[in-house]
């Protein structure tokens, strides 16, 4: 594994932990108590602020700001709050990630997540493995995504929203109530229209477990319940979402033209 290269020009605190292979560009800034694993990437004027720990494999672009303190009043300075990253992410340039605003809460990112440039996740958010959040968009505080997840360009999420697992949100959406897993939201107003045959298909679950999550979402569609559907993880994981308790409510799916 090549060893750890830090450009003259960057500022890594000596109270950092830094693994093998780590790579920090020209101007970059890692604070004091910062974890970053093995081979991951800090390109220059990137920024990574105190209670950001990070797995392996990590690519965080220029003038990306990871650990800001979050927007919210009701956060006190004086508490320790965290951001912690699983390993294979990438952030792209100018994206924003604020720690927890609740004390010793944590922003968690799972791994493989692609946030692209300008994407902002806020406090106390969890991202699960594989989601996706293109250009722009902006999650708000205490926001849940499901594992598989996309979000087109500009989309923004009101705090407390769950997006469920393989969902797909068009871009320049405004969410304000949970999306269902494995579906497609989008249209003025807002609905469920469809499964995320494209997602599913993507998330490799193969033939029988892909099957059944349609069929679950055409179940849902008729308000149909899921007893008759085969308990393959996909169909164990959307009876436990849904028996969760929801603080916005869920979107309706849209009229059939039938």
């Amino acid at each position: 594994m090549d060893p750890t290269e830090i450009d003259s020009g960057a500022r890594v605190s000596p109270k950092a932990e830094l693994g093998v292979g780590v790579r920090v560009g020209f101007g970059a800034v890692i604070e004091a108590g910062v974890q970053i694993g093995d081979r991951c990437v800090i390109d220059h004027h990137a920024v990574i602020r105190t209670g950001v720990s990070m797995g392996s494999g990590n690519h965080v672009d220029s003038h990306a700001v990871l650990g800001g303190r979050p927007q919210d009043l009701k956060y006190n300075p004086k508490d320790r709050t965290f951001v912690r990253i699983g390993n294979d992410n990438i952030f792209r340039e100018g994206v924003t990630v604020s720690k927890a605003t609740t004390p010793e809460g944590a922003t968690v990112i799972g791994s493989r997540c692609y946030l692209m440039n300008n994407a902002h996740l806020a406090h106390d958010c969890t991202l699960e493995d594989g989601v996706i959040m293109a250009t722009g968009v902006a999650l708000a505080g205490h926001v849940e995504v499901g594992a598989g997840a996309f979000f087109g360009g500009g989309t923004m999420a009101h705090q407390w929203c769950r997006i469920g697992a393989y969902a797909m949100v068009a871009g320049l959406i405004a969410v304000r109530k949970d999306v269902l897993p494995f579906t497609v939201v989008a249209g003025e107003p807002v609905r469920h229209y469809r499964a995320n045959t494209l997602g599913l298909e993507r998330a490799n679950l193969g033939d029988e477990r892909k099957k059944n999550a349609i069929a679950a979402v055409d179940h849902m569609r008729r308000r149909e319940p899921l007893d008759d559907l085969p308990q393959t993880p996909e169909i164990v994981y959307l009876r436990r979402w849904l028996s969760e308790p929801s603080k916005r409510g869920r979107y309706p799916f849209v009229r059939s033209k039938a």
